[in-house]
């Protein structure tokens, strides 16, 4: 008998001979290489609308991102709590069932108030997944709509006065920017949908996890359209997710559901792409900038990039029009994993665009919304436009009163300093948009490098 590797003939007495001498050498060809412990931890994303934690486990710490989100319909489908608390209990009790790959988040529920009042929606009426801006892909049918179909087709005005507009929803999308998959559990019709608009790869992470559960694929959810919702926005900004709609509505169905997604994790490098680097105008933004970008307001609020990113202490760096956009390390798994830079602050301590009048501490019966950090409140158009924009995670805090200055385009505008931006009123439209606070600072940093030598002749 012979035995062929790599087109050599090794007999197996010789064979033999090797192991007994790899042994007598200490055996460390041969040893198999231990894995470390997986990364098990809990925390806190942040808080709902009425102050409950939205908690989370992670369980692995590879490149790609997974993320379970139960029980986004509160109290009427709260078995999707009870299955994903069940599905932590196991990952918590064999942590090495989660790939080296792969890094598994798992959240038993994003609508804790809900969950606690007994209701489909949040603490003020909203169903979250109606409420995210499903605008981003090139499907208008899911566009998202203040007036949308929920439970058995029931038409009611409950989509939130605009997209994002709620606490928990914006806490997913800061969550899911680096995200390679998300799968969103609800229940009842037995069945697993992608994202809309043919997106291929949540279409192979449903099929996959369908087959593994045992439950119905269905290319789209059948019973009624559905507008805002999680996974479209998810796979808008080209994130694998999908909807696994349990049997019941009572029970977790639990060894279906571990049996779907470890059907998932065993196909990662196919159910779960890496985010894709962007390009704008020809220059690069990198993944979870891009997303950033693009889920903020992209060009019509930042503006196209000025620059190629760059590595920064602890970070990435990349300048826009309007914005300097950060990553930073430090801040993973948190909601200001991205945000702009606090030029707003800088500008103002420059007094670039107005007199000190602007920081002198404004009153509080002025402003329907006002900050005792600051002494500052902001009204009207620019509170709107804070609001529908991302609030104190993308501008921070207000910093100044409403003064009149000289806006970008020359003309004389009423404006306001935020932490990280500047807004400028323009009557003509009623529109606010962001000072190219991005151009500014790269202005700034080309004044500050040395000049170039003389050529002497």
């Amino acid at each position: 008998m012979r035995l062929q590797i790599v087109g050599c003939r090794l007999q197996i007495g010789h064979l033999a001979l090797a192991l007994v001498i790899l042994v007598l050498l200490g055996g460390t060809a041969l040893a198999p290489v231990a894995r470390a412990q997986p990364t098990l931890r809990e925390f806190t994303l942040g808080l709902s609308g009425q102050g409950r934690p939205i908690q989370v486990v992670q369980v692995g710490d590879g490149p790609r991102k997974l993320v379970v989100v139960g029980d986004t319909h509160g109290g009427p489908e709260a078995n999707t709590y009870r299955l994903t608390l069940q599905l932590i209990d196991h990952f918590r009790a064999s942590p090495e069932a989660v790939p080296p790959g792969v890094r598994l988040y798992l959240i038993p529920t994003i609508n804790p108030d809900g969950l606690e009042i007994g209701t489909r929606f949040d603490g003020v009426g909203v169903d979250l997944n109606r409420n995210m801006n499903t605008d981003l892909d090139t499907c208008a049918e899911n566009d998202w709509s203040p007036t949308v179909q929920g439970a058995r087709g029931i038409v009611s005005d409950t989509g939130g006065p605009y997209p994002d507009s709620q606490t928990e929803v914006r806490l997913i999308r800061a969550f899911l920017l680096d995200a390679s998959g998300a799968i969103f559990i609800h229940s009842n019709a037995g069945l697993v949908f992608p994202a809309f608009c043919e997106h291929a790869p949540s279409i192979t992470m449903a099929q996959a996890y369908a087959a593994g559960a045992g439950y119905e694929y269905s290319r789209y959810w059948p019973s009624y359209n559905i507008t805002g919702g999680m996974n479209d926005w998810a796979g808008s900004l080209g994130i694998a997710a999908i909807t696994p709609e349990l049997v019941t509505g009572d029970d977790s169905e639990y060894a279906q559901n571990l049996a779907g997604l470890q059907a998932v994790l065993s196909q990662a490098e196919d159910t779960l792409p890496t985010p894709d680097a962007g390009a704008v105008d020809g220059v690069a933004v990198p993944a979870t900038i891009y997303r950033y970008w693009r889920a903020l307001g992209g060009r019509e609020r930042f503006g196209p990039p000025l620059a190629p990113a760059r590595d920064d202490s602890g970070g990435i760096t990349q300048a826009f029009a309007n914005a300097v956009i950060e990553l930073r390390d430090d801040q993973a798994d948190t909601p200001y994993y991205v945000q702009p830079a606090p030029l707003g602050r800088a500008a103002a301590e420059s007094l670039a665009f107005g007199g000190r009048v602007a920081l002198a501490p404004g009153d509080p019966a002025g402003a329907p919304l006002f900050f005792a950090q600051t002494g500052h409140g902001i009204k009207e158009a620019f509170l709107d436009f804070w609001q529908r924009g991302g609030g104190v995670d993308v501008f921070g805090l207000p910093i100044s009163e409403e003064f009149t200055g000289r806006a970008a385009d020359g003309g004389m505008r009423v404006m306001q300093y935020f932490e990280r931006a500047v807004f400028a009123y323009y009557p003509e439209d009623g529109g606010v948009r962001l000072e190219p606070l991005g151009a500014r600072a790269q202005m700034l940093e080309s004044l500050a490098l040395p000049l170039a030598p003389q050529t002497v002749r």
